[in-house]
């Protein structure tokens, strides 16, 4: 009886260990297939953000921040070469619940109503309208869960010429892949009129990558809020790895860990300068 009770015990020990272990085993990671996303979606975002695929991009909604934590589009001829009239009419969206998004309303109580004459934001969109010309979907850029505040200068600025050339990569390589989002690195000025709880980005990073024939050409970006409007994008190319240190992020990630490597340690000016 003695034996069998100490045969029990020990079982009851190991299968306490063994769920020890289990807790701390990875979660794995759910495989999503979009063609905004290449060699992985960005991992490391809060599990409470809501995951959102669409047409023309795929992105994180931030439910504290109200901001998106990345936004994936990929981008062709069929997206960028067109003239379809494009309309910056400001929408909900219609997939997220009034408090995990800014709202689009009527003039006088839009969330961003007056913010470029009091604070100097832009609504800033992280997937570009420009670059959906040809798209009958463009209108998804304009929803709120794709627009973020960006300074004046900066939108206007190096940010705006900044998807100038990744429209241009399009007609050199025929397809390009890009990655944007925010940094919360200091305390900037809310928005005037916003009931919402939100927090205003103090900067925004973006990863552009091409394949060039089975090679992968990619080059990050960090622009402060404080950027000036006469800046070029040369000047804020960054590595990968500082993106994925500043944001808490994971990129590329089904890549062997090799060639992640090489592809996220080093700022790419030399490649930037050629576009």
């Amino acid at each position: 009886m003695k034996r069998c009770c100490a045969i029990v015990a020990v079982l009851v020990v190991v299968l306490l260990c063994l769920g020890d272990v289990g807790s701390q085993l990875p979660v794995p990671v759910a495989e999503i297939h979009s063609k905004h996303f290449l060699h992985g979606y960005p991992l490391g975002a809060p599990s409470s953000s809501d995951l959102i695929i669409r047409e023309c991009y795929a992105l994180s909604a931030n439910d504290d921040r109200k901001f998106p934590d990345w936004v994936c589009y990929c981008l062709s001829g069929h997206e960028v070469d067109g003239d379809l009239p494009l309309d910056r009419q400001w929408h909900n969206d219609p997939w997220l619940e009034e408090t995990e998004t800014l709202e689009a309303e009527p003039a006088g109580a839009d969330d961003y109503h007056r913010a470029s004459i009091e604070q100097d934001y832009d609504r800033g969109h992280l997937a570009p309208l420009g670059s959906f010309r040809n798209s009958r979907f463009a209108a998804q850029v304009n929803l709120y869960s794709n627009i973020v505040p960006m300074c004046s200068a900066l939108n206007r600025g190096p940010w705006n010429r900044l998807e100038e050339d990744v429209r241009a990569l399009v007609a050199r390589y025929g397809r390009v892949w890009v990655m944007a989002g925010p940094l919360y690195e200091s305390s900037m000025p809310v928005l005037p009129h916003c009931d919402e709880m939100h927090t205003v980005p103090s900067a925004f990073w973006k990863i552009v990558t091409v394949d060039d024939f089975g090679t992968l050409c990619s080059a990050a970006f960090i622009m402060e809020q404080t950027a000036p409007f006469i800046s070029a994008p040369l000047g804020y190319v960054a590595a990968i790895d500082d993106v994925e240190r500043r944001s808490g992020l994971d990129f590329f990630r089904d890549l062997p860990d090799g060639k992640e490597d090489l592809l996220e340690v080093a700022a790419n000016s030399a490649w930037v300068e050629t576009w």
